[in-house]
């Protein structure tokens, strides 16, 4: 019999499993405050009797993340984590300061099935959907480990957030419970490569967060080439979702936008994206493709970044070249852990 991944459960479910082990509510309180602090056992439980402790270890565990490398960018103190998970598999996770406060951006899944070619993160596909508790993990380690208190998460990590829609969306209404870390949804960003089944399904929760479309290119040749995931939905069909979501939420949309030099950088490139945009309340964020070691890509000129740029602002939408952080450790995610998994191969 499997073990109950207690922290990912809500309070209402560990008062339902209290029940069963004869167990009063306020104890159930007790524990969902503890494991909402980030505790890593039970016996951190000071104040919950040890024969409970002890029937807890039994019956349950709380989902931990292993630190294995820690890289510190010397340029901003960006912070890139490679965690090992119970089962011996990686993730990766990124600790950034702004002056609005800190962020993590955490990972969703062990790898990706939505297979960019531009991304690390899915080359070997996907191996598992990580729980809640798994991604609440990733924050409470790297808040700890910074000394910090984080206000703002970015799920744009590894692996498709609604591709694992269940346990992502059980994460936000976690990690914004007011007895744990308290995060505002209004400060949590969820990135997706546009599964619009998930957008709808997102759509009707109307939850104040900020969705993150993974657009990256103008027109489905160029999309489909790039992004499989635009051969099941492609623009036609995303942009009908983000449309009838900002419909039901009334909040502008974030569209990223990675900038690949001869690939979808063009004049052409910007005027035919404005296009596609109009009417939409949105925001584009254009990204310096990042060098991954398994493809040939290359970033834009800052010419041809500044000359995109300011095309979509004269035509009305709102863009900005995000900063890059940790640019001298690969800050983005995928990367440590393809090399972790290459040398348990070898």
């Amino acid at each position: 019999m499997s073990k109950l991944d207690i922290a990912s459960l809500y309070l209402d479910e560990i008062k339902e499993f209290f029940a069963t082990l004869g167990e009063p509510k306020y104890r159930a309180e007790q524990i969902f405050k503890w494991l909402r602090s980030g505790i890593t056992c039970f016996d951190e439980m000071t104040n919950v009797p040890k024969k409970l402790r002890e029937q807890l270890a039994e019956k349950c565990y709380i989902a931990t993340v292993k630190p294995v490398q820690r890289l510190v960018s010397k340029i901003d103190g960006t912070v890139k984590y490679l965690y090992e998970l119970h089962d011996g598999e990686f993730i990766e996770s990124v600790f950034m300061q702004y002056k609005h406060g800190y962020t993590v951006c955490i990972s969703t899944q062990v790898g990706c099935r939505m297979g960019c070619s531009f991304c690390a993160s899915g080359l070997g596909g996907l191996y598992r959907d990580l729980t809640a508790s798994e991604m609440l993990a990733q924050i409470h380690f790297a808040a700890k480990d910074n000394g910090v208190r984080v206000s703002n998460v970015v799920m744009m990590g590894m692996g498709e957030p609604l591709d694992n829609f269940d346990n992502s969306v059980r994460f936000l209404n976690l990690v914004s419970d007011t007895e744990g870390l308290n995060i505002g949804l209004r400060h949590i960003s969820l990135s997706t490569s546009g599964v619009v089944t998930g957008i709808y399904k997102l759509a009707e929760l109307n939850l104040p967060i900020t969705l993150s479309i993974s657009l990256h290119a103008s027109n489905n040749e160029t999309r489909s080439s790039i992004m499989k995931v635009n051969k099941k939905w492609d623009i036609n069909e995303l942009l009908k979702a983000c449309k009838y979501y900002q419909g039901i939420t009334g909040r502008r949309i974030s569209f990223e936008y990675a900038l690949i030099n001869g690939v979808n950088d063009s004049i052409k490139n910007a005027d035919e994206l404005s296009k596609i945009l109009k009417g939409i309340m949105s925001h584009v964020n254009l990204i310096p493709v990042n060098p991954v070691e398994e493809n040939d890509f290359k970033r834009a000129t800052e010419e041809n970044i500044c000359r995109f740029a300011k095309l979509l602002n004269d035509r009305g939408i709102t863009a900005t070249v995000r900063r890059t952080l940790g640019a001298d450790i690969n800050a983005s995610c995928g990367q440590l852990r393809r090399r972790a998994v290459k040398r348990e191969e070898e």
